[in-house]
């Protein structure tokens, strides 16, 4: 079988409440590893100030503030300055988000399936939950 190192890997900006991530995002994050759902590359705090600089830091880099033990991140450095100034406009000035790079084991599965049929993946598209769901509810009530 052909064999990705890597397969598929998406950034994912997740808004925070508070200037860090709770513990319950930590502990969601290392559930969904822990289950081989996701593999988690690396992971970046990212703020915003009132005047809209942005400053960055590696999740790993908190640890003491907060409990990053159960988080191995084995490409530290993959998100880069490039997605931080790319997704920074989503950030809200005076608050914080995390970047994820997270690789999506179950399209590494498929994308290696694919390549030793000869295939590839050229292309896939994410619809957010939020979107899904409100689409599939307004089709449900219209029914």
């Amino acid at each position: 079988m052909a064999e990705f190192e890597y397969g598929p890997v998406e950034i994912v900006v997740v808004a925070l409440q508070n200037e860090r991530p709770s513990a319950g995002t930590l502990d969601a994050l290392a559930e969904l590893v822990e289950a081989g759902q996701i593999r988690l590359l690396d992971a970046l705090l990212v703020s915003r100030d009132q005047d809209g600089g942005i400053e960055a830091i590696e999740i790993e880099d908190l640890g003491d503030e907060l409990d990053v033990t159960a988080l191995e991140l084995p490409a530290s450095g993959l998100v880069g300055h490039d997605d931080v100034a790319e997704f920074a406009e989503t950030i809200e000035p005076g608050t914080s988000a995390v970047l994820l790079a997270v690789e999506l084991v179950w399209a590494k599965r498929l994308a290696s399936r694919f390549a030793e049929a000869g295939g590839v993946v050229l292309e896939s598209v994410r619809i957010p939950a939020p979107v899904v769901n409100q689409v599939l509810a307004e089709a449900s009530a219209a029914e």
